[in-house]
This record gives structure tokens, sequence and C-alpha cells, in this order.
């Protein structure tokens, strides 16, 4: 198995370890205690001068890397890696008081000053000359250096800076919708200008959707979401070729945000751009936090192709971003590390190695806490490295495919959510997450994956909310059933085309055919409502009034209450070996299980975990070595899989061979 991508040394396989480091917020005698600290824990490599560049270039032009040298060659010394970076996520003070031009804009117009940080626009050509003049000069310097083993562009690009509305957007976006559509009448098409008196008749008319009256044009708001996501990328690419032009064999990445609902960024067209995937994740509050890590995890694990990636950011125990900042309990700091390298990632680390005492961040947790090394939280610090280390067989091995996929499409995200829509309630994540909870509890283990994967390897391929589906995607599911495959889908899926464009005739549309029924309004449910099926299960937010179409779609549920009442809920059509099913409203992961257990059945699926394990372990698989994450708090009997090791810790993961 080849090693890990990015490790430069004799290719033996480990998991490395490490975070965020930050010396330059620390006097110099701190930074001996802090290597000191980090061999004790296991540490192998860390992310440096990720907010540096008020430190490295104090004035315009006038560099300081005389503390960089130092950090670098004392890391080097004690056997740490350094992913380095361009240090270019916030320009200084001293860049912004000279230009103030390359400040973002809002969308109501205002500047957004600086103060926080990502205060800079993705499309301003005075920032890209700055920003490349410091990735030159950091790159010049330290290309030769033994403990480089890595470029880390930027930092979480788009996290604060994604939507900027401003003159130099403007003629970007201008630019791109020159690129996408050719000419101006194509775009009057494409954007159904004729309504509302909005034909353009040239390109400088075009601008970004600013604050508007009401509803801006959906065409255009859909567009501007997939320019800025492209105008992100295309400043990933201008800092990587700067770094390949001065090490060609140096990997470089970025870290990428799949989390929770940071959607704006379109991370899987952005893979191929960087030589190895990286991704931060913070949980969120609720019930199903650790599963929803798990969703994300598995989407990172295939967004890099099943390859190995790099866990660039999570935390130790609290963030201090949210509302109520709590402490994660006994055995969730290594339950949440190796839930990530479960689905593939190869290094586990943290933001940050030492708690700030000062800044915005200083609540937010660290491998070296405020309280220090004699604390129960280093203590688990250093038992997660000793536990890295026992797991470094796992380095190097791929993602074992499930036989279900979960589809996951940004286009549809992006725009089943825009605004004048059947419903504001309607969210897309959550119902792919549905599904793979349901799934979970069921006992099958599922990949989460883009829309560009084959799916012809998958013996059901779930497509919840597709609401996005060009010609060419509905040949391609068409051919995926008819080839034998089973294909799941949901309300809202089908409806358009890659403009934004109804599909006429009814819904859903481009699926119409492959499914067999037709709906010819929606029937979306208010919030005090609920839709009771025959089946004895209960959804809400959405109905459909569908009419079956072929006689060949079997009806496995129908409603039994409101203007719905006695039309199919859940549809089925058999084709050949293969089915297209439908499911009209949101039953949640509950109600979802229920209905996965018979379409499993018809489709010949059968569970990976044995029944008492289901709905309490998670089970991942990497090459040789199966993944048991317990979901729950209280231990649980894993005898049956693992004999050697028959009881789960409560929080706990065991690894064992395939």
């Amino acid at each position: 198995m080849s090693s890990t991508p990015w490790l430069r040394r004799d290719g033996t396989p480990r998991l490395e370890y490490g975070a965020d480091y930050n010396p330059d917020q620390w006097p110099r005698e701190v930074w001996d205690d802090d290597v000191r600290r980090m061999r004790e824990a296991g540490v192998t490599i860390v992310s440096l001068a990720i907010f540096s560049w008020a430190r490295i270039e104090p004035a315009d032009g006038s560099f300081d890397f005389g503390w960089l040298d130092e950090a670098m060659d004392l890391l080097h010394a004690n056997g740490i890696l350094v992913d380095l970076a361009t240090a270019t996520a916030s320009p200084p003070p001293w860049l912004t008081l000279a230009h103030p031009e390359i400040l973002p804009v809002d969308k109501q117009g205002n500047t957004i000053w600086p103060g926080g940080r990502q205060h800079w626009r993705p499309t301003s050509p005075v920032f890209r000359t700055y920003a490349l003049r410091l990735v030159r000069a950091i790159a010049s310097r330290y290309q030769d250096h033994p403990a480089l083993t890595a470029w880390h562009v930027n930092n979480e690009l788009g996290c604060h800076n994604v939507f900027d509305y401003s003159d130099d957007a403007a003629r970007a976006f201008r630019a791109w919708l020159q690129d996408r559509y050719k000419t101006i009448d194509a775009l009057n098409d494409a954007w159904a200008t004729a309504f509302w008196s909005q034909r353009y008749t040239a390109w400088d008319e075009i601008l970004p959707p600013r604050q508007a009256a009401t509803h801006p044009n959906p065409g255009q708001q859909l567009d501007f979401k997939r320019f800025s996501s492209d105008a992100l990328k295309d400043y990933l690419i201008a800092e990587r070729e700067v770094l390949r032009s001065f090490t060609p064999d140096v990997p470089v990445t970025t870290n990428f945000m799949v989390m929770g609902e940071s959607k704006n960024m379109d991370y899987a067209d952005w893979a191929a751009e960087v030589d190895f995937v990286s991704n931060d994740h913070y949980r969120q509050p609720g019930p199903r936090s650790a599963d929803e890590l798990s969703f994300s995890a598995n989407l990172v694990g295939n967004i890099a192709g099943g390859r190995p990636w790099f866990l660039m950011e999570h935390s130790t125990s609290a963030v201090n971003w949210q509302p109520i900042n709590l402490a994660k309990r006994p055995g969730e700091l290594e339950r949440d590390s190796l839930l990530h390298v479960a689905h593939g990632a190869d290094a586990v680390c943290f933001f940050q190695w030492r708690q700030s005492r000062g800044g915005a961040e200083k609540y937010h947790s660290s491998m070296l806490p405020h309280a220090g090394a004699d604390s129960a939280l280093f203590r688990s610090v250093v038992a997660l490295g000793d536990r890295l280390k026992e797991l470094a067989p796992v380095a190097g091995s791929p993602r074992t495919p499930a036989r279900v996929a979960i589809v996951f499409d940004w286009q549809s995200w992006w725009a089943s959510e825009l605004d004048s829509h059947p419903t504001n309630r309607l969210r897309y994540r959550r119902e792919a997450f549905d599904w793979y909870v349901a799934l979970m509890d069921q006992g099958f283990r599922a990949d989460v994956v883009p829309l560009s994967t084959d799916l012809s390897a998958y013996d059901v391929v779930i497509a919840p909310v597709l609401y996005v589906v060009p010609a060419s995607l509905s040949t391609r599911l068409s051919a995926y059933v008819a080839g034998g495959g089973h294909l799941v889908t949901t309300y809202f899926s089908g409806i358009v085309d890659e403009r934004d464009q109804v599909w006429l005739g009814g819904y859903p549309g481009a699926l119409r055919d492959l499914l067999g029924i037709r709906i010819e309004e929606f029937a979306p449910l208010p919030d005090n409502e609920r839709a009771h099926l025959d089946n004895g299960l209960t959804g809400t937010m959405w109905t459909d009034r569908i009419d079956v179409t072929d006689p060949a779609v079997e009806v496995l549920a129908s409603y039994k209450s409101g203007d719905v009442a006695g039309r199919p809920a859940v549809t089925r059509r058999a084709v050949g070996n293969g089915s297209a099913a439908y499911v009209s409203t949101r039953l949640g992961p509950e109600g979802l299980g229920v209905i996965l257990t018979d379409l499993a059945e018809r489709a010949g699926l059968t569970p990976d975990l044995p029944a008492d394990l289901r709905g309490r372990v998670e089970l991942a698989q990497r090459g040789d070595f199966r993944f048991l994450i317990n979901r729950t708090d209280d231990p649980v009997d894993i005898s049956a899989l693992s004999p050697s090791a028959p009881t789960l810790a409560a929080r706990g993961v065991a690894v064992i061979s395939a």
C-alpha cells in the first residue's frame, strides 16, 4: 500500500498527528516547552504561519523571516514535519489602509472592514498582486527546508468572504458569464429575462445579485453562486501554481470545510486542484452530532476519491463560536478523531496546539489547554497519540466502497434552497443526512458521494432532493436503472434543468418517465400539519399529489389524511432487474428506516451488521480494517464481530481485521 501522499520520508505507514501552531503568538522561551510537549504527545506534523502575514511582512515589501526560520529549524530538530501556510488568509493593516479597494462589499453595498479575518475580495487584482508576492517570498525562502512536507494555501477559503458584490466582482462575474454563455441572447434565455422586463442588451448591464426590491432573478442567483465558488477555486489555483514553480515535488493542499451548512464552495469540483484533500470539521450541538461528523467525513473520503485525506482541524473539546460552547465528554476526543480515520483520514490535527491567551479564539480548546500539561485534556491528547501509533498500519488504506450510495449534489443544494419556492422550510443537506442516519440505524454501510461518481458500482443509489437534473443526468440515471441498479429519490427532484428552468409536462420533470408517476401541483405542508400514511408513518413539510402513469409502478404506501388522502406517498417502478422508487414526504430517519427495510429487501440487499448492533454501532471499513464505532453512551457487546475484545466502551472505537 502506498504511503501517505504528503509524507516525504522513508514511506513507513504512519497516521500523522498534530495541530495549527502559532509560535508568533508567544515569547521565544515558550517554544522549547511547546516542542517538548509535542514530542510527549506524539505530534508528528504542524500547520505553521496560517495567520502570520503581518508578522512576516510588517511593511510593504519588507520581510522578516527570522522568527519563522527559527521555528522551522526547531520543529525539524525535534522530528516534526511542517505543513507551511502561505499566510495570505488575512491581509495586514498596512495593506488595507493603502488599498481599501481590496475589501469585500456585501449585497447591501456595505464595505466589510478589517478587524476580523478574511477581509479581501477573491476577484481583486490588487489583492492578488500582493498575496502572490508573499507566496513567492515564502516559497523561495523555504523551498529546500527539510521540515517542509506540504504547502497550505490560504485558510478555509470562502469561510467569510465567498460572496463579494463589489465592482471587481461585477467585472469578474461578467467575464465568467461570457465564458459560460458566449452570447447575451443565450444568457437572456437561460435567465428567463423576459420576466419582469429584465432583458439585457449588453454585458456591462449585468450586476451581481445585489440587494433588490424583491426576489432577484433565480438564474442570476444560481450563477452567482457558481461563479463565487469558481472565483475562489481560481484563486487557489493561482497560489498553487506559484508554489509548484518553486517546489514541483511538494504537495499542495487547502483546508475544505465539509460540515454542517457550509455549502457555498463546491468542494467536489475543487478536489482535482489539490494534491491531497484536507478538511476542517467542528461538531454541531444536537442529539445526532457524532452522526453528522460521520456523514461529513464519509463525504470527504469520497470527494477524495477513496484515497487517504488530511483532517486539518477539529477541536479537542469546546469551541468558542457557538451560542453555548460545551466541553466534550470522556471518550469523545478519541471517538471523533477515529471516526475521521475510519472514513479515510491519514492525519488527525486540531486547532490549535497551545490555547491562546488573548484574541477572538482564546476560549477555543486546544491540545495544550490553559490548564497546562497537568490536565485531563492533555492526558487525553497524549493517549490519542499513543492510539494513533498503534493504528499506524491503517495508514494508506483506501476506503472500502459500500453497496449503497447517497448522492450529494452542490448544484441541487444551492438551487433547491433559493427563494420563491413552494416552501422555504426545505433543507437539502438535512434530507440527505436523514437517509444516512436511517441506513446506519438499519445496519447498512453507505457512501456519501459527489454526483460525478461512477454510480454503476452501487446496488442502491439514493438521490434525495435531486432538484437540478440536466438531460444528460436523466439519461445517466435511466441507464443505471436499466442496468439493474435500484434508484431511490424524493420530493422536489427532477424539477429543473441546469438553468433552473422547469421541465414542462408535470413533475418530477426529468425523472417523470423513469419513476412512472406524474404530479400536477406540489402540496407543501404548513408547520403545524402532518401527513399520515397507511403504513403508520407520519410525514412533514411536503407532500405530492401523485398520479401513477405506468402500470409497472407499485404503490408501497398511500396517504390517508389531508388533501392528498388516497394518493400514493411512496412508489416503486420495476425496470427489468432494476427499479426506481419515489418518496414524496419528509419522514425523518425513523420513518425512512421503515421504507429502507422494504426497499432493501426488494433489491436483495442485506444489512452489514447483525441485528443486535444495528442502531447502536456504526461500521466503517478501510482495506483490511473494520472500525466499530459506539454511537451510544453505554457499553455495547460486540462479541459477534470481535471475540477477542467483546465489549465496546461508551463512545468507544474498536478496530478489527476485516
